[in-house]
């Protein structure tokens, strides 16, 4: 049977469109959304432009890509400033020595940043190609023809078909997952259009006069307006369509052949709409280093405006403060921002290699160093703390009140024995019965290589049949069923099939069904058993409203307590026999109140509770999901590491709260609260109030209150979650979920971090200061959005504790040595120019000054990526370390300073040093000066390393050889035959030990005395 929806089909199985097709509207088909008349199956007949259906995750074009790097490098000061620089030397009166001096320093820059951006902008390109290419079949009238996605247009009919195995719905109907759109893992039912099924086949469908009017594209997910008419019947056919009739974008078939009319695309697709735009993340960590580099330059131009204020401003002054500005400007080191990178590409590398975690991937390689200052952790149920795909049922307790008394020796053998016997056994078969019957499952058939598809279904084979339902929860309920004898093995829309141990096929015909709503916590169905001809009413539902509607009884809540204490979702079955008159005048008041057109729900459910009352209590059932590998130990190492996790959810209250309580999310030792629905400013300020007064207390509150709260008292309701030691959020909007994010970071300053592996996920993940992405059986959405993806939760532990805190370390000691190094030349370089009357000639020229920060030292100085200051396996272990990094102490004003005078320090004996011990030549001062001044760095180098790498050794080795062979080519500034005497050897021995010595004594003192944490366990 062939089925028709209103659908956008373009993205049920990739990545959502995150970006605009182009900047501007006009192309994309304007900008304003309007409603929409499209007919079927003739796209040329369209009202107005609709935006192309591509998506397009690149920055550049082949046009735009040069200039657009090139102005992102130098719309930051720092690279600008060194433009400037080599610009100036084509001005004779301001150059210092030769062009390639400054120009090959900043080309070295600029060729390694536009390649990562290349490499970086051709992955996106071929995702996108991917992802655009991607093909389906189309309904024309020249038969069924293949079109890539790129291609579908507003009013096509596309045919989509089940993922996994083909498999036809049952009447027309049709099951389908959106996990990916609402973050609801449960199955969703969805019906089509009544009029179309009864054409013969899906081409004729281009042969009527039809056409579908729809409201304007919006972000709502939930609801759908619009009308399908066909003018070619006598009379004209009109239906309404709901949000049953539709199919959006990121939702995937689960059964069925589906044939829908395109109504969006594009920016105009639902899933897009609830998808913020991504923001270009820069990390706190060069956010600070930029901080520093302005420090710095500050620092540059004080020392030239006293230079040339110590010569009194004679002369053309203004120019001296330039030639001072260059001669100086050292102190801001080019090389700082292309060492971090490349540190960062490092960083990545390791992420990506460790056999830990693996399958871990890198598709932000700018923000390392954000995973190790996190504060705050923000994630998702699905997939994340809960493994849905591993649901099972832990217990099905049937809690008859007579199985309780068991009866005694004495009991049995009495005349009544065998009669309370039979009794317990037919309530047990009948709550058996009540569980395979009140839901909403449908079994489905497939082919499974031996058995064909029509075969299975007319057999009711065990080994092709499958399961689907809008909730794995039940599925799990009738799974269990059949694992004790009762199995559902047919079901349409007004019978259902039930087989018995013995054979047997048991009919039921489906009177009446009451679907479950969270409004009324239950759902309920009304059968007639086809060889009795009894007409049965079955419930089940939350304790909390079926303890209200049950008979009296003395152990139902006792159980519900103990069941719900063990984390497991319960449900209260109940049943009640009808006569024939009982249940028609019960249809005559029901199809009476579904007619109202005012107050209609409210009617009908007067009419449903009219049954729902002194109702017999069958058994209670309890689901829990099964939590993931490491779920609990790595929830606990972040919290130990001072990370507080938030888990924001689609999920309905009650199950985000029971698996909050499962993961251990919420420890035994802590409250709960509840926040209470509220709808109005007074409700919301009533329970703040009722809220301030708990006191470490973990927080579960609703999304619609969460956005009344934030509405009326956003600064209080955060002041207060934020002191909480968890928070739940269910029921939560994607754009909410990127709104607490956004709120977090404005309200605390802190560092965020978001996980999710749907495609809901995404506006959270983008928003928060490092995403993380989670690949598995929801799909890859989250994980090509992210910056870090993970394939399972437990790997998050590693990625923070480990790689995070190393690279936050790493790159701290980096970017101070990049400095220390660049200080101490132009200490130098001060004092050089002050004992030599503050002329502004340069101590250093051509390429002594080049291979100062290239070849000599870069190796070793850039080898500091491989240190860490304990093992991995120490990290994990006590995750407090973690939590030392987030007061932000190893890249500090405190610190800097440090550096700053160690580099002051050592440059001004190096150089005093060079010209007390220079005999008569003005190049042995370069020679002495120049040669301390490598050891020195190279020994820096070994006094700063943790934990040596071979790698590190190799480097110092490199280095110092390299400098020692370079000495043939440098005889124009070093004289080859002085630094061959034994003179020059103790001179560069006396000045280096001097420099250094001292603050080899001044560490180990410190380690002696007040070693750091992480050195009192590697001892």
């Amino acid at each position: 049977l062939i089925t028709n929806y209103v659908l956008n089909p373009i993205e049920d199985l990739y990545r959502i469109d995150t970006k605009l097709c182009c900047p501007w509207s006009r192309c994309c088909g304007g900008g304003d959304f309007r409603p929409r008349t499209v007919w079927l199956g003739h796209p040329e007949k369209r009202e107005q432009r609709y935006p192309r259906n591509v998506i397009n995750n690149q920055k550049y074009n082949f046009f735009t890509f040069l200039p657009g790097v090139l102005f992102n490098q130098f719309k930051y000061f720092f690279n600008l400033y060194f433009l400037l620089l080599a610009c100036s030397q084509f001005v004779n009166e301001l150059r210092l020595g030769a062009l390639y001096t400054y120009w090959v320093p900043l080309g070295f820059v600029l060729i390694i940043t536009i390649m990562r951006e290349a490499v970086e902008e051709m992955r996106c390109f071929l995702r996108d190609k991917e992802v655009n290419s991607q093909i389906y079949s189309k309904l024309s009238t020249r038969g069924t023809v293949k079109v890539k996605s790129s291609g579908i247009q507003v009013g096509d009919l596309i045919i989509v078909e089940k993922t996994f195995v083909p498999d036809f719905c049952h009447k027309g109907s049709c099951f389908l997952r959106t996990d990916q759109l609402d973050g609801e893992t449960d199955w969703k039912l969805r019906l089509p259009v009544a009029c179309t099924q009864r054409l013969p086949t899906a081409a004729d469908l281009l042969q009527i006069r039809s056409f579908v009017y729809a409201e304007e594209p919006n972000i709502d997910i939930h609801n759908f307006i619009g009308t399908f008419t066909r003018e070619d019947g006598d009379p004209p056919v009109s239906e309404s369509l709901s949000i049953e009739n539709t199919l959006w974008a990121s939702t995937v078939i689960a059964s069925g052949t589906v044939v829908g009319v395109v109504i969006y695309t594009g920016k105009e697709l639902r899933s897009v709409m609830n998808t913020s735009n991504p923001r270009h993340k820069i990390g706190l960590f060069d956010l600070e280093v930029n901080c520093l580099t302005k420090i710095l330059f500050g620092a540059l131009v004080v020392v030239s405006l006293v230079m040339v204020a110590l010569q009194h401003f004679a002369g053309r002054w203004y120019l001296q403060i330039f030639r001072f500005l260059l001669l100086f400007s050292n102190i801001v080191p080019i090389s700082l921002r292309v060492n971090l990178d490349m540190g960062k590409m490092v960083y990545s590398w390791m992420i990506k290699k460790d056999s830990k975690i693996p399958g871990t991937g890198v598709r932000a390689s700018t923000i390392p160093e954000q995973l190790g200052r996190i504060s705050y952790l923000l994630t998702d149920k699905t997939g994340m703390i809960s493994c849905l795909r591993f649901l099972i049922l832990k217990n099905v307790a049937l809690h008859i009140y007579s199985l309780w008394r068991k009866p005694s020796q004495s009991a049995s053998r009495a005349p009544g024995a065998t009669k309370v016997r039979k009794t317990i056994s037919s309530r047990v078969h009948e709550a058996v019965k009540a569980i395979a019957l009140v839901h909403n499952v449908t079994p489905a058939y497939e082919s499974n290589g031996v058995t064909d598809q029509a075969e299975a279904e007319q057999h009711y084979e065990d080994t092709c049949r499958v399961y689907q339902a809008s909730s794995p929860d039940e599925v799990s309920l009738v799974q269990w069923t059949e694992s004790v004898g009762l199995t559902l093995v047919g079901r349409d829309q007004s019978s259902m099939q039930l087989r018995t141990p013995s054979g047997q096929i048991l009919t039921f015909t489906i009177l009446q069904i009451f679907p479950f709503t969270y409004e009324s916590k239950r759902m309920g169905i009304i059968v007639r058993d086809e060889s009795t001809g009894e007409i049965t009413f079955y419930l089940k539902g939350a304790d909390v409203v079926m303890a209200g509607i049950v008979q009296y009884n003395d152990w139902l809540e006792e159980e519900c307590g103990n069941m719900a204490r063990e984390g497991l979702r319960v449900l209260v079955v109940a049943k009640k026999s009808l006569t024939e008159e009982q249940y028609q005048d019960f249809e005559a008041r029901y199809v009476q109140a579904k007619l109202s057109v005012h107050d209609r729900s409210l009617k009908v459910a007067t009419v449903i509770e009219s049954l729902e009352m002194e109702m017999e209590l069958l058994c209670l059932t309890g689901v829990e999901d099964q939590l993931q590998a490491d779920v609990r130990p790595t929830l606990e190492i972040l919290r130990n590491a001072g990370i507080k996790v938030w888990m924001l959810t689609g999920d309905k209250l009650e199950t985000a709260t029971c698996t909050a309580k499962n993961a251990h999310l919420v420890t035994r030792n802590q409250d709960i609260h509840v926040f209470r629905p509220v709808t109005t400013r007074s409700e919301a300020h009533l329970e703040l109030n009722a809220f301030r007064r708990k006191h470490d207390c973990a927080l579960v509150i609703s999304g619609d209150s969460l956005e009344v709260c934030l509405k009326f008292y956003e600064y209080e309701f955060m002041e207060l979650a934020c002191q909480c030691p968890a928070v739940v959020c269910c029921r939560c909007a994607p754009t909410q979920k990127a709104q607490i994010v956004r709120l977090l970071q404005e309200r605390t300053g802190k560092l965020t971090c978001a996980v999710g592996d749907g495609g809901n996920d995404v506006s959270m993940i983008q928003e928060a200061d490092c995403g993380v992405g989670v690949e598995g059986k929801e799909g890859k959405q989250a994980s090509l959005a992210a910056d870090f993806s993970i394939t399972q939760f437990k790997h998050l532990g590693r990625l923070l504790m480990v790689h995070g805190r190393n690279s936050y370390k790493r790159s701290a000691a980096l970017s101070q040595f990049v400095i220390h190094r660049s200080l101490c030349i132009s200490t130098m370089q001060a004092v050089f120019s002050s004992v030599f009357y503050f002329a502004s000639v340069p101590l250093y020229q051509g390429f002594l000054i080049i291979g100062y920060s290239t070849i000599y030292t870069m190796f070793p100085v850039f080898s500091l990526v491989l240190d860490k200051d304990v093992k991995s396996e120490v990290a994990m272990l006590y995750p407090e370390l973690y939590k030392d990094l987030l007061k932000g102490r190893p890249l500090s004003f405190k610190t800097f300073l440090l550096w700053v005078l160690i580099s002051i320090y050592q440059g001004s004996i190096i150089m005093y040093g060079a010209l007390l011990l220079f005999e008569s030549e003005f190049v042995h001062i370069v020679a002495i000066s120049f040669t301390s001044l490598i050891l020195t760095e190279l020994l820096m180098v070994a006094l700063t390393v943790q934990t040596w790498h071979w790698l590190m050794i190799v480097a110092e080795l490199l280095s110092l050889a390299c400098y020692i062979a370079s000495l043939v080519f440098l005889h124009e500034f070093i004289d080859l035959y002085f630094i061959t005497t034994l003179s020059f050897v103790w001179k560069v021995t006396a000045i280096t030990l001097v420099s250094c010595l001292p603050l080899y004594i001044l560490k180990y003192l410190r380690r002696r005395f007040s070693p750091p944490s992480y050195s009192k366990l590697t001892s």
